[in-house]
């Protein structure tokens, strides 16, 4: 199986530096260089402090024409830098305080009817008018929406032709990499609902850790159970969610995708 595929507008600058818009806030210097990419993220560096950072696919969007001086990447969010991690900016409310000597008025007094204004009443609409007409437009509308939206979410869930589904982002496994051991991933995750291993050939050990709450299978791959490190994660129905870069070896998806079950 061929590496994950890179975002295209990564494709073809190569080591050309580009800025994010909006800027990602709580970093000062906007401009980054691409590294590598997985099926859910893209890793980028900041050209001045050198720090790298996750970028999850779902947040990137349109991209500048690359004759033009600066070029820029657009972010379907404002994303901002917060505790080691890129997540969406929250804009809360800031409720107004109250002058000196003020109180708050009771909303009753508020939408009180002036004196002399008639009462509104109610008309009771018949079956079959244009306003029940109009309540199925507004219906079928909104049902047609919801269904682009989850045909949306399902071909962005996963790659249909490799058979992968809904693609785990570095956060949702606790940052594991292939240089942690079956301790590291019990630090992580926690201890697992059933561990089993299983020979495969005569130099190498398959381990699998079961978390049935995440939906996860945990891959351990090494010449013996002490030695053995995470190759990557796979879902419930045994199909790959995470993979990684091996020492000499390449990305591990090609060996997850043909693991039997056992």
């Amino acid at each position: 199986m061929s590496a994950p595929p890179v975002p295209p507008f990564l494709e073809h600058p190569g080591r050309r530096p580009f800025s994010f818009y909006p800027p990602i806030r709580n970093i000062p210097h906007n401009k980054w260089f691409y590294r590598k990419a997985t099926w859910s993220e893209v890793l980028v560096a900041n050209s001045r402090t050198h720090e790298e950072v996750w970028i999850p696919r779902r947040y990137l969007g349109d991209v500048s024409r690359l004759d033009e001086p600066v070029m820029l990447v657009g972010l379907l969010k404002e994303l901002e830098w917060q505790g080691g991690r890129i997540l969406p900016v929250q804009r809360r409310v800031i409720e107004m305080p109250l002058a000196v000597n003020e109180v708050t008025r009771p909303r009753s007094l508020e939408h009180q009817v002036p004196p002399g204004m008639a009462q509104v009443v109610g008309i009771r609409v018949e079956d079959g008018s244009p306003s029940r007409m109009l309540k199925l437009l507004i219906g079928g509308i909104s049902m047609g929406i919801v269904g682009c939206v989850l045909v949306v979410s399902f071909y962005r869930g996963g790659v249909l032709g490799n058979h992968l589904y809904a693609p785990l982002s570095q956060s949702d496994l606790g940052g594991l990499g292939p240089q942690d051991d079956r301790e590291a991933v019990v630090r992580r995750l926690g201890p697992p609902a059933e561990e089993r291993w299983h020979a495969a050939g005569s130099a190498a050990q398959l381990g699998v850790l079961v978390y049935p709450r995440r939906g996860l299978y945990i891959i351990l791959r090494g010449s013996n159970r002490g030695d053995s490190r995470y190759v990557g994660a796979l879902d419930r129905n045994w199909n790959p969610v995470r993979s990684v870069e091996l020492p000499g070896q390449g990305d591990s998806a090609a060996m997850l995708q043909s693991l039997p079950r056992f």
